[in-house]
């Protein structure tokens, strides 16, 4: 084992000193001396939550099947580490060689929340690299960013050397071999990035300028030399089947928020930005999963066995692939998790034989209360399905309903808002007309509104959001609605922060001008924003008046449809013209027919592959 980064003294005034120590079962062990590339996989949180995230362990799992990588994790330092660290100026190390990450070729981010940002910061200034790219020298590991958030990019472009759009099972081997041959050719940092623009999904933010207008809109994003592509397109894996997954999954020492054995079924979905960003909807074979579920359940020693997916109820081979964990698995003690299906009446029978029924609460996500507000947003579920599913669900024994809401849509009215709990009542009613004697004790619905944020290439990327006040506002109207029902005491209610809500909508859709005031959180001492107890708006509303940023600018607006956005340059294909379609649908309440349904012509079709030609010969 390799000697510690951190003494014993340290490691016993802290908190949980396992997130720091490594060699965990199926951690990756190379001599870091016989690679050519060293690569520092990093998640932006603390270790429970890193440990949790897929696509991490597909790309640690990708990265060290080549002989010439040594890819390695490193995660945020908790609050108390992060003091230690700065007092003592230790360097933030992996957890594999406890090697300082400064001494790495790569720094790689993944970026899967805004609230994340300053822990970007973070985990560059006790790695004690520049945290602005522009200050970095020669030496310093290269830092890309990946996932979701990349897809606007802008407002942390200046700490990031280059982004990768897309998913990362396809340009990386052409970025190590470039790496390789500029090292060898001993070119200069600047000049290996400038060529790294040229490979398929890479976007090298210093080889861009932008102009503005006086009102403050984006006039120009241009790139600086005639070999830097204007569009940047994402990579997208169409081979789900044959592509690359961890076998022997990290093991975590401690629990991690998701301990259990993770099976990626498909990809893609149709509603929220996720839906747009990993279009088209491509799915694993059930054979390939099967392997997969008996492999890593026997190389992990997990108890749970969950399937990952934006809608697993959409998976053609559900079925015979949820059958086949069952009699497989089931009676052996492991626990299978079924997130994200449909309540119809296979998914309650098969809710019914993986759970104990006394104990599970079912879960449904209608978005909004009303007809009107579902068709708004596309959401395909009915009142009457709603209705439908939890009547069967109770008559099955189920008496406990978790519902999730959006608050502040496009269009909502206060009707819209009330029927929120209008819903939970009527639900609750449904419930209460079971015969007593049949029931499982008493009704249970727990409703919980998030405020909605616009995000890039979505329909509602041009929709102006809310001021807090009037977040809280909307909140208290459900609340007092619920409170009007003559099921009151069957519902609970829960709502998301709303100033965290506000912010979260700045990043989402900022620009370059926003990377100032981030700094300035960070100085002012903001780590862990997307964690409630360490979260201070102060400390942002401070920072943005420094630097004379109108944050309502961001918020308050909605979008004329020629506006320039930041995210413009990136080619996710899904088309602006479908997207401006959608919107304007959206306005006219008109619902879109699912992609498997009838085609829209989003433009994903050019990817050849999916559910764009499932039914083509």
């Amino acid at each position: 084992m390799n000697t510690l980064a951190l003494s014993d003294e340290i490691l016993l005034t802290i908190d949980k000193p396992a997130r720091y120590i490594g060699n965990e079962l199926n951690m990756v062990k190379k001599n870091p001396k016989d690679v050519d590339i060293r690569f520092a996989m990093c998640f932006p949180d603390v270790y429970e939550i890193g440990m949790s995230h897929l696509g991490i362990q597909i790309l640690y799992d990708m990265f060290n099947k080549r002989d010439d990588v040594y890819c390695e994790r490193v995660y945020s330092p908790w609050p108390d580490l992060h003091k230690i660290m700065k007092e003592k100026n230790i360097p933030l190390f992996a957890l594999e060689s406890q090697e300082p990450i400064k001494d790495f070729d790569f720094l790689g981010i993944t970026i899967q929340y805004e609230m994340c940002y300053t822990n970007i910061l973070q985990i560059l200034d006790l790695s004690q690299i520049a945290m602005l790219s522009s200050e970095r020298k020669e030496d310093d590991p290269i830092v890309i960013g990946g996932g979701p958030c990349s897809y606007n990019p802008e407002p942390i472009a200046d700490f990031f050397d280059l982004f990768y759009i897309g998913e990362g099972e396809i340009s990386y081997t052409e970025l190590f071999t470039l790496y390789k041959q500029c090292r060898k050719e001993k070119v200069s940092r600047k000049e290996f990035l400038r060529r790294a623009a040229s490979i398929p999904g890479i976007y090298v933010p210093s080889m861009y300028e932008v102009a503005y207008k006086e009102d403050g809109t984006i006039a120009s994003f241009t790139p600086k030399y005639e070999d830097v592509p204007a569009t940047v397109k994402k990579q997208i894996q169409m081979d789900m089947s044959h592509s690359v997954y961890p076998e022997k999954p990290v093991v975590p020492f401690i629990k991690a928020t998701q301990d259990r054995v993770v099976l990626e079924i498909h990809r893609g979905c149709r509603f929220c930005q996720a839906g747009m960003i990993y279009r088209p909807v491509r799915e694993k074979d059930v054979e390939v999963l099967k392997h997969y579920a008996y492999e890593m359940l026997k190389n992990t020693g997990h108890e749970e066995i969950s399937l990952s997916s934006l809608s697993s109820s959409d998976y053609s081979q559900l079925e015979e692939l949820v059958n086949f964990l069952i009699d497989n698995f089931k009676d052996k003690g492991v626990n299978i998790s079924l997130p994200s299906l449909r309540i119809d009446a296979f998914s309650l029978d098969v809710m019914g034989k993986v759970q104990d029924i006394r104990k599970s609460s079912l879960t449904f996500a209608p978005e909004a209360g009303s007809q009107r507000l579902r068709n708004v947003i596309n959401k395909g579920l009915t009142e009457e399905v709603i209705l439908n599913g939890a009547g069967m669900a109770f008559e099955g024994g189920w008496n406990k309903v978790k519902l999730y809401f959006m608050l502040g849509l496009p269009t909502e009215t206060e009707d819209d808002m009330r029927a929120i709990a209008e819903l939970a009542n009527k639900i609750a009613v449904r419930y209460y007309e079971i015969p007593k004697e049949e029931r499982n004790g008493k009704c249970q619905i727990t409703i919980s509104t998030s405020f909605f944020v616009p995000k890039p290439f979505t329909p509602f990327q041009w929709a102006r959001m809310y001021d807090k006040d009037s977040y809280l506002g909307r909140a208290k109207v459900v609340n007092d609605a619920v409170k009007e029902q003559l099921n009151r005491k069957s519902i609970k209610y829960n709502w998301h922060e709303a100033d965290v809500t506000v912010l979260e909508g700045i990043l989402a859709r900022g620009d370059r001008r926003i990377a100032p005031a981030l700094l300035k959180v960070y100085e002012k001492g903001g780590i862990f924003d997307a964690w409630t107890e360490f979260f201070d708006n102060n400390r942002w509303v401070e920072a943005f008046a420094e630097c004379g940023i109108d944050t309502d600018f961001y918020t308050m607006r909605e979008r004329p449809l020629d506006e320039i956005f930041p995210w413009d340059f990136i080619d996710d294909g899904v088309s602006k013209k479908f997207l401006i379609r959608e919107w304007e649908r959206a306005r006219k309440e008109e619902v879109t027919p699912n992609c498997r349904m009838q085609c829209q012509g989003c433009g994903a079709a050019q990817f050849k592959g999916g559910v764009c030609f499932e039914n083509k010969n």
